[in-house]
């Protein structure tokens, strides 16, 4: 089962359409005794860096998130949900989970901020996880909303890419860990194929 986390953000939603819609199991929750419980937790969020870490510590979630991530737990992290995942973000100058070691940037001034709507995404074919999880996604667009992305300090781990005048990651993937910039459950077939591959890497 899927353990939706409850951190406040403003796509709980239309993930929760996606997932029935699928047919898969999950649960919703922003209760530390069901994460603690969760075979496996999918992290999502709209917003502000700042604002999604005040949320998780307000509810005390960061650090059973934190836990249940390095006992091997499978994790889906969507949007602001990948961008928590890092060190630290420049947006707000959060200090983030540091789960993935590396850093979330700001688009520089010759691009246009925030980046709303569709774009390519390009599968790491480096990364083997990656060509599963891509596997009918790559080299098609899927919707994004976003002016930061995430610098990983290992490169290896970057699933796939997407260019918006600079090629950033877009997704990045590890042994128990995949997490998109952009959304699935906004991005059509495209999404929903990302899902199902996750799902049979993963769960």
């Amino acid at each position: 089962m899927i353990t939706v986390i409850d951190c406040g953000a403003g796509n709980i939603g239309s993930i929760i359409n996606t997932l029935t819609s699928l047919g898969m199991d999950f649960t919703v929750t922003a209760d530390p005794v069901g994460i603690a419980e969760a075979s496996a937790l999918l992290l999502p969020g709209v917003g502000a860096a700042g604002a999604g870490m005040r949320n998780l510590k307000a509810r005390r979630l960061d650090g059973i998130i934190r836990k249940r991530v390095a006992d091997g737990v499978p994790t889906l992290g969507i949007c602001l949900g990948m961008q928590l995942l890092f060190d630290r973000s420049q947006e707000d100058d959060a200090s983030c989970l540091g789960i993935l070691a590396g850093n979330v940037v700001r688009f520089n001034e010759r691009q246009k901020v925030p980046q709303i709507g569709w774009n390519t995404v390009t599968a790491n074919d480096e990364n083997v996880r990656a060509r599963r999880l891509f596997d009918g996604v790559s080299g098609r667009q899927c919707y994004f909303v976003n002016s930061y992305y995430p610098i990983p300090a290992d490169p290896n781990i970057v699933a796939a890419t997407t260019d918006y005048g600079m090629v950033f990651a877009s997704a990045v993937a590890t042994d128990n860990i995949f997490a998109t910039q952009f959304h699935p459950e906004k991005s059509g077939r495209a999404g929903i194929q990302l899902l199902l591959n996750f799902r049979k890497e993963y769960l």
